[in-house]
């Protein structure tokens, strides 16, 4: 007999609590860490056409820094999905295969989603912010093309959020 949080199970019980209560926490990675490589991946690249710039052009590095900041905001998603799955991955005894395979979802949804945005906002931001080192009037069509790129995160962490419900 094991305990597992206070409450006396036999072995056999455990390998169904733990597999279950894998894939919950699997999500709670997958949200976490693959939203961080989105972030990690957009800030590198956005950052790298910063540094190129800011040679010659020294006056518009803080308005190349939009598209960093909105990299940033990737990893905020998943932290987001991750606290939120973490809570409700409480009591093994009472979490399901379905909440485990919903929570995997959720957090692959989310951490896939950001990984999409950042490799655009990455790109984009790169591209952009040497363009517009050139030719000022290319900022509004930069700036509207990282918010749809962003708005794929959004819609990542919506649909989520949605699914870690279930």
């Amino acid at each position: 007999m094991l305990f597992v949080l206070d409450t006396m199970v036999s072995a056999a019980d455990t390998t169904q609590i733990s597999a279950s209560s894998f894939f919950g926490f699997m999500g709670v990675t997958m949200a976490l860490v693959l939203a961080n490589l989105g972030a990690g991946y957009g800030t590198f690249k956005a950052g790298a056409g910063i540094a190129a710039i800011g040679i010659w052009k020294p006056e518009i590095i803080m308005k190349s820094l939009i598209p960093v900041v909105m990299a940033g905001i990737l990893g905020i998603y998943g932290m987001i999905v991750a606290v939120l799955l973490s809570q409700k991955v409480k009591n093994p005894l009472e979490y399901s295969y379905k909440s485990g395979f919903a929570h995997m979802a959720s957090g692959l949804c989310c951490g896939c989603s950001c990984i999409a945005a950042g490799f655009a906002i990455g790109i984009v931001g790169d591209v952009g912010v040497r363009g517009n080192a050139q030719q000022e009037r290319l900022f509004v069509g930069l700036i509207l093309i990282l918010i749809f790129a962003e708005a794929l995160a959004l819609y990542g962490l919506i649909v989520s959020l949605i699914l870690s419900q279930s």
